[in-house]
Formats: C-alpha cells, structure tokens, sequence
C-alpha cells in the first residue's frame, strides 16, 4: 500500500477540524475520544469495524479496550502531528459508532 501524502494541520486551522468534530479534543499532541458500550462484545465489534475501514485509507489509530469502553488517540507518526488523515479517520469512526 502506497504512502498517503498527509497534510500536517496546525494552529487555527487545527482548532476549527477540531471544533467540527463531535466529543473529540486535543490532549498531549493527540486527538483523543473514548466511546462507551453496553458490553465488551459491542466495543469489540466497534473496534473490528474501525479497524477494516482503517485499513482501507492506510491510517491506524492508537486505542485501548477495557471491557466496554475503547479509547482512541489519533496522530501522525510521520508529520509528527495531527493531519488531514486523523481528521478523516475520526470522522469514519464517529459514523462506525451510529
């Protein structure tokens, strides 16, 4: 798979992807939110989801899973940063969770 060409966001900019989103925040250089479900068999399958729509644009998130909760951190290795594609992903995983 091909390296994406990742778009390094900052400053203003940053603040309004971030505003966009729904319950996600900026913490410790990363964009982070934690998702809650009823048992662990339904932040599982969350988590399967995520991972197979992932895959799909290159773009691996950073994530936890105790019993029903699954946290998620989200930067760019390669930018040393929040990019384009954090962005994205965060979008596709607030959808997954619908």
């Amino acid at each position: 798979m091909s390296q994406p060409n990742y778009k390094k966001l900052s400053g203003n900019e940053l603040d309004e992807m971030v505003k966009s989103l729904s319950g996600w925040e900026l913490k410790d250089g990363k964009l982070q939110k934690s998702f809650k479900f009823s048992n662990f068999i339904e932040a599982f399958g969350f988590m399967t989801r995520i991972a197979l729509e992932a895959e799909k644009i290159n773009h691996h998130p950073e994530w936890s899973n105790v019993y029903n909760t699954v946290s998620v951190k989200l930067s760019t290795h390669d930018a040393d940063g929040i990019t384009d594609y954090d962005i994205k992903l965060a979008n596709i995983i607030d959808h997954t969770k619908v």
